[in-house]
């Protein structure tokens, strides 16, 4: 006998269930959740938390029509199964396949593609002051992390909706774990507003009152101390959202599905900003994404009967060496200090954490903040080194020009997960970085060929006093295919890997390794190419690319970035300003366009950025 699920096509379909039947069809879409991401990988711990809401939201609304707007997109799984697209679900995060995040071209229940934190509130209210603007009627709710929440978009879209007095609803999906352990102040305000003022001012009434009860006063009193945390949440928690300009109310059980709609069905027909604080618990329904939320906030394919993961060994990936060497750094140096945006498991920094606490900075998802600290640091004479996602490091560009190379300061940006970073898509591919970075005066920006680099990298940032930005890929660090010449790091010097005849080839980071085997296929065909890796992307090794010019008569640039703007870029407008015109010059990278997702590996060969298909592109060129 087939289950509810099965029989929801679309949204509309869930009106035809009774209230009771709804915590099965919950469990229906877990079983399904864990099945799929079991095999897939993906963000389950989140989206098993937000199921029992997310079902009731569907509920109660009328999507597409109304408005659901999802922060990050982390925990909308149950949201894209009960919107037509259960179906095509064990598809998720495979190249043609489905999103692992909300898509705005996959769905229209989809209003915007996110995979970025804090967005939710301010998307929103554009959407529910253009519905205003023209005299529509339709519903808009933000569903927001408590993470996401201590953001400072967030905040500036809060304070905006409260002020407009505009028709929205924010709901806080409160799991208390971010993911990592919870940091800021946001975080204490959520679980441990027990200091508030007017807490212990109403505390500090009841208790003078109820002491004062003859005979049975103080037996009165321990009684009433007892209901001290519910005294707490009725009177504290929304203090903060009334005082935006919202209606607050909660906190509210995120899994209690009945009560859920009878509070949406009434706060949906109001007409002001109300924000709905439910707590909810991560991983829920899943033992292991529940006893570890942290490891299964994002995961590759797993065993469901044991929870394991098919994880490969950190240490092998550019993240492990980076990780080893910065611990070493820092027991040699102690104004080294190291700074993530939330992330001290994805970076590497846990390592340090552990070993040096008191210098190590987990700031939250605030990337811009990361920065501009990280330029205070380096003023007061410490070594900050900021270890953060190229994708979120697009978030503090104005920080890295005003606050960091304005100033000249010496802040040392480890940018991982640069390049393609496989199934979750255009939200976290990190190829943009090149363009953006090199357009930043001062900074030096560096990418390694192998692990061995990077950590030579990191060793020579520490020393140089400027700023610096070094870039490198979510892949394994793989052993060196070539001879290195063993030429000394220098700023602005490139690295000889091979000589040849016919042609040159210039290549940045992740690609040498790849350019290297390219010119070994083209060896076989007897083409001969001279290899460089360039090493820096700013500067650029100027001396080097006039001698490869005046021996080479073709040169062919390789990079995992966008092309405009980016490394081939720079060669090129090289060789106009010195006006150097007897070398034809092809840039090989990736196309103007946001790229899907899936596996590395199969972009990489869509895009042409494999051994063979750069091999082939060369030997069609000449």
């Amino acid at each position: 006998m087939k289950g509810f699920l099965e029989n929801i096509i679309s949204p509309r379909d869930l009106k035809k269930l009774d209230i009771s039947q709804m915590g099965e069809l919950a469990e229906e879409i877990r079983e399904r959740m864990v099945s799929v991401t079991s095999k897939k990988g993906g963000h389950i711990a989140a989206s098993l938390g937000a199921v029992d809401l997310t079902v009731a939201l569907h509920y109660c609304m009328e999507s597409p029509r109304d408005k659901i707007v999802w922060d990050v997109g982390h925990q909308s799984y149950a949201h894209k199964m009960l919107t037509g697209r259960l179906r095509n679900f064990d598809t998720l995060r495979e190249m043609g396949g489905l999103s692992g995040f909300p898509n705005a071209n996959e769905s229209e229940h989809d209003p915007f593609t996110s995979g970025h934190s804090a967005t939710s509130i301010s998307s929103a209210l554009g959407l529910a002051v253009a519905r205003d603007l023209q005299k529509e009627d339709y519903k808009v709710v933000a569903v927001i992390g408590d993470a996401s929440l201590s953001t400072g978009l967030a905040f500036e879209g809060l304070n905006n909706a409260g002020n407009m007095k505009t028709n929205i609803v924010v709901v806080l999906n409160d799991n208390e774990h971010f993911i990592s352990k919870p940091v800021g102040a946001m975080s204490r305000y959520l679980n441990n507003v027990i200091s508030n003022p007017l807490y212990n001012k109403v505390r500090e009434e009841a208790e003078k009152i109820v002491k004062g009860i003859p005979k049975v006063g103080k037996a009165t009193y321990k009684t009433v101390k007892r209901f001290q945390e519910g005294l707490k949440n009725l009177i504290v928690p929304g203090i903060l959202f009334e005082e935006l300009g919202f209606r607050y109310f909660g906190p509210i059980d995120g899994h209690n599905i009945e009560q859920l709609v009878l509070m949406f069905k009434k706060i949906l027909t109001m007409k002001e900003p109300v924000f709905v604080h439910t707590i909810t618990r991560k991983g829920k329904g899943y033992r292991y994404a529940e006893e570890d939320p942290v490891h299964f906030h994002g995961v590759s394919s797993f065993d469901v009967r044991t929870g394991r993961t098919d994880q490969e060994d950190p240490e092998e990936w550019f993240t492990g060496h980076f990780s080893r060497k910065i611990k070493e750094l820092g027991t040699r140096d102690k104004k080294i200090v190291t700074i993530t945006a939330a992330m001290p498991d994805g970076t590497g920094l846990r390592e340090f954490e552990k070993k040096f606490p008191k210098r190590f900075f987990d700031v939250g998802i605030t990337e811009q903040h990361a920065v501009t600290f990280a330029a205070g640091l380096a003023k007061g004479g410490m070594k900050p080194v900021v270890a953060i996602y190229s994708t979120f490091l697009q978030r503090s560009y104005d920080q890295l020009v005003h606050d960091v190379s304005l100033q000249r300061l010496p802040v040392i940006l480890c940018v991982d997960r640069a390049g393609l970073v496989g199934k979750d898509g255009p939200t976290h591919h990190g190829v943009f970085d090149i363009a953006y970075l090199r357009s930043i005066p001062d900074l030096i920006v560096m990418a390694p060929k192998d692990g061995v680099e990077l950590e030579l990298m990191l060793e020579k940032a520490v020393e140089w006093k400027l700023p610096v930005a070094i870039r490198y890929p979510r892949a394994k660090a793989m052993q060196f295919v070539g001879s290195s010449s063993c030429e000394p790091l220098e700023i602005g010097r490139a690295e000889l890997l091979r000589k040849g005849a016919d042609l040159a080839i210039l290549a940045v980071g992740s690609m040498v390794n790849t350019a290297l085997m390219a010119s070994a296929v083209l060896s076989k065909k007897g083409i001969e190419a001279t290899v460089v890796n360039a090493r820096f992307i700013k500067p650029l090794d100027k001396q080097t690319l006039e001698d490869l010019a005046h021996g080479a008569k073709r040169i062919f640039t390789i990079e995992e970035g966008v092309i405009d703007g980016g490394f081939g870029s720079a060669v090129l407008e090289f060789f106009e300003k010195e006006n150097i015109s007897n070398v034809k010059i092809r840039c090989l990278g990736l196309p103007d366009e946001f790229i899907e997702h899936g596996a590395r590996e199969e972009l990489l060969r869509k895009y042409h950025l494999t051994p063979d298909e750069i091999a082939a592109t060369i030997e069609a060129e000449l």
